[in-house]
């Protein structure tokens, strides 16, 4: 399966049939697994990959925290206990995933304003 983001989704249905127990920890640890699996195997990394590469960058700042401790680590100090932590991490996750699409969506209104704007202009 090359969707990471597919399996976030499905861990979220079902986090203890992936992870054993509902724990953010556990979540890092099997995530870090999924990619030294694909490096073994060779594969290359996908967009969802590099793109959940921003994750942790994104976790500190969103927190306002400047530290080395990771994203799982941020998130559980700011919750009561790993189990709302990993609550947390989903809730944070789609709003880092939902972070592009807010400007994907102006983006495209803006090309097809121009796209448009120039059509109108060459028929005049």
């Amino acid at each position: 399966m090359h969707d990471l983001y597919g399996i976030i989704e499905k861990i979220k249905k079902a986090p203890s049939m992936y992870l054993g127990r509902n724990s953010i920890i556990c979540l890092q640890a099997f995530l870090s697994g999924y990619s030294v699996a694909k490096y073994e195997l060779g594969e290359q990394e996908t967009e969802q990959e590099r793109d959940f590469m921003e994750f942790p960058e994104w976790i500190r700042q969103r927190f306002k925290v400047q530290t080395s401790q990771s994203w799982a680590n941020i998130i559980l100090f700011y919750s009561e206990d790993e189990r709302k932590a990993l609550d947390n991490f989903f809730d944070l996750f789609e709003e880092f995933i939902s972070r592009y699409s807010v400007r994907n969506t102006l983006k495209e209104k803006s090309l097809k304003s121009r796209v448009s704007g120039d059509r109108a202009h060459l028929k005049s």
